[in-house]
């Protein structure tokens, strides 16, 4: 089975502009991956610098596009890791992630990391199915 790499415009081209070596969504077989991605502004393709209750839903909102435009759902995603700058916004993250995943959420792993190279608080990747 040969594994496939997917566009998903506009965050593919913002990603490459950042020169980063990954794909936004690659699938294999009937399994999607979709990259952790900072949260672009959709418009610019800038980072957005807001609180980080609004980087958590542009976030969502990006995972969802990736994983509707490989044909799936949220509903179909069964792994996510959050990758966040604060642990002490554990709560406020939960909140946003409840909305997205109201029923039977995926499994999920928080980690705590120092920073990215560029500023933002929040990434967070997932695999699905088709």
């Amino acid at each position: 089975m040969k594994r496939e790499t997917i566009r998903v415009e506009p965050l593919s081209t913002y990603l490459e502009r950042r020169k980063a070596p990954a794909s936004v969504v690659t699938r294999h077989g009937d399994t999607i991956y979709v990259s952790g991605l900072p949260p672009f502004d959709p418009e610019t393709g800038d980072i957005v610098e807001a609180p980080l209750e609004r980087q958590t839903e542009i976030v969502l909102e990006q995972l969802k596009r990736c994983v509707e435009a490989a044909g799936s759902s949220l509903e179909r995603v069964v792994r996510c890791t959050v990758y966040c700058t604060s642990a002490e916004k554990f709560a406020a993250v939960n909140a946003i992630y409840a909305r997205y995943f109201p029923k039977d959420p995926p499994a999920r792993t928080f980690v705590n990391v120092p920073a990215w190279p560029f500023r933002f608080d929040i990434e967070i990747d997932c695999i699905a199915v088709v």
